[in-house]
This record gives C-alpha cells, sequence and structure tokens, in this order.
C-alpha cells in the first residue's frame, strides 16, 4: 500500500451528509450476523481449550480455584478482541476486497460515477462504517461464547455452579480491561474495513487482480491488527 494513497483514502472516509443509512445497515448485517457462526465455533472451543490446557498447571502449584478468573482475563484482555478481529480479517477483509475489486473490473464503479452517484460514499464509507460498528459487538460476543465453553468444562469436571463460576471469573476484571478490549476492537474493524476497501477499490489487472486484493486484504490488515494490538497495549499499560 502507497502510504500517501493510504492517507488520502482514510481521510476522505470522514462522513459526510447525508449518510446511506440503508446501505449502512445491509452492511453490518453482512458482517455482523454472517459472521456469527464462525465466531460462535471458534470462541466456544478457545474457551474450552485454554481451559483444558491450564488446568494441569494450576493444578501443580495447588491453584485450580483460580481458573475461572485465568481465563476470563485471558479472554477478555487478549483473546476475545484479537481472535475476533483476524476471523473478520479473513472473512470480512477477503470479501470486501473481492466485492469492490470485481466492481471496479467490470467498469461497475465508473458507472456509478458517470451516471452522478458517489461511489465512495456508497460503497466505501458503509462497509467502513459497518467494520468499525460490528467488531466490538462481535468481540463481546466471542467473549461471552468463550466464557461458556470454559464453564462447560470447569462444570463437567468439578460441577461448579453457574453462580460461582461467573462471580469468581469476573473477580479480577476492571472496567479498564472491558474498555481497552472495546477500544482495540474499534481500531480492529476500522483497518479491516480501510484496508480491504482500499485494495478493492484500486483493483487492476481484471479478474486475477480481484484475487490479489482479497489477498492482499487479509495479509495487510492481520498484518496491521498485530501492530496495532502491541502499540495500544503499551499505551494501556502506561496509564495503569
Amino acid at each position: 500500500m502507497n502510504f500517501e494513497d493510504g492517507f488520502q483514502f482514510i481521510f476522505s472516509f470522514i462522513p459526510r451528509r447525508p449518510l446511506e443509512w440503508n446501505e449502512l445497515i445491509k452492511q453490518s448485517y453482512e458482517i455482523g450476523y454472517r459472521s456469527l457462526l464462525l465466531i460462535t465455533l471458534t470462541g466456544f472451543i478457545t474457551g474450552l481449550v485454554f481451559t483444558k490446557q491450564s488446568r494441569p498447571s494450576l493444578a501443580e502449584f495447588g491453584a485450580q480455584s483460580w481458573l475461572p478468573s485465568l481465563v476470563a482475563i485471558a479472554v477478555i484482555k487478549s483473546l476475545a478482541p484479537l481472535v475476533t478481529a483476524l476471523i473478520c480479517a479473513g472473512k470480512v477483509g477477503s470479501s470486501i476486497g473481492a466485492e469492490l475489486g470485481s466492481m471496479r473490473v467490470t467498469e461497475q464503479i465508473d458507472a456509478m460515477e458517470v451516471s452522478a452517484v458517489k461511489p465512495f460514499k456508497f460503497l466505501v464509507n458503509t462497509r467502513i462504517g459497518a467494520a468499525t460498528i460490528m467488531l466490538p459487538m462481535l468481540m463481546l460476543y466471542a467473549a461471552f461464547v468463550s466464557m461458556m465453553g470454559s464453564y462447560l468444562d470447569i462444570h463437567l469436571k468439578e460441577q461448579t455452579s453457574f453462580a460461582i463460576f461467573i462471580e469468581q471469573a469476573f473477580s479480577k476484571i476492571t472496567f479498564l480491561d472491558y474498555a481497552s478490549s472495546v477500544i482495540r476492537s474499534l481500531v480492529f474493524g476500522f483497518t479491516i474495513g480501510v484496508v480491504g476497501c482500499y485494495k478493492g477499490y484500486n483493483t487492476t489487472g481484471g479478474t486475477q487482480g480481484v484475487g490479489r486484493a482479497a489477498n492482499a486484504a487479509v495479509v495487510t490488515s492481520m498484518f496491521l491488527i498485530f501492530i496495532e494490538e502491541m502499540l495500544i497495549l503499551q499505551i494501556i499499560n502506561y496509564f495503569r
């Protein structure tokens, strides 16, 4: 990605009235609802597996009672935001890149420009906005599902009640932990939307270019997500 073009692309996203609310709602549905099944399966398995892997290590120190708290801290602080972002980078980023890339090479975007329709506002703004809005919601849902996976394993092993599990799990979670996860998800969602739209909107090279745009959207989004994760955590830890 050319940095000068990239910054121009980002700044041109600044919302302009009137907003395309119908298209924004449609894209939010596509990004959010259609990602639920994958998020559910991945989140549940993540919580279940992390619990199974952590139990033997805690048992060595006689600290199995800390298992719910450990899982909650790991899920809320790290796993839910990062795993959700990576899943959406692969699913949503590639979809946006391929969709806009296909519209570019088939000259649909050019036709919109000729007919006095603003394709950037209709196609790009709505997708970036939808990705930014839906990522935090999907992250919170992924955290909930992961905790349910953890509870299932703990309940089957130790017959712990749900009320006790919740009390133990969230006893060490602070407001800053929730806020930092939501903020990171907002940034990740914005990144996925911008990169996917940029790669798709500027596709060249015919049908092969569509595939390259989708692939580049995924790779670039994932790389930027890890960089942002590191930088945001450094900033948050500074204020702790």
